[in-house]
């Protein structure tokens, strides 16, 4: 049986920006390379995150088609699909938060 364990979402936000921002070598490159990174770490999230729902929601129809008898692969399935969520709303909360914070910094 797997072991689901708990995602503490400010630590994995924070390597996530760690590893956007470690890549860069000067100025421009570095906002440049930290952004597209950034983004692109975003958007495999999110990928990922689509792909668990949508292995959860074919669980859950073999199950309730009769194709699959076993609860615990349903569970499991949902439970990854439920944190990956939860870990894509945090992560973008922490980016509109970060966000919202230089939009008020006065030049």
């Amino acid at each position: 049986m797997a072991e689901v364990s708990a995602i503490n979402a400010d630590e994995l936000t924070a390597q996530y920006i760690n590893e956007a921002l470690s890549s860069s070598k000067n100025i421009k490159t570095e906002s440049e390379d930290a952004f597209s990174s950034l983004l692109s770490s975003a958007m495999q999230m999110i990928n990922e995150t689509q792909n668990l729902s949508n292995a959860a929601q074919a669980e859950k129809m073999n199950f309730a088609l009769g194709y699959a008898d076993n609860t615990h692969d349903l569970a499991i399935a949902q439970q990854k699909a439920l944190q990956a969520i939860q870990y894509t709303v945090a992560v973008k909360n922490k980016v509109l938060e970060a966000y919202k914070e230089i939009m008020n910094i006065q030049i």
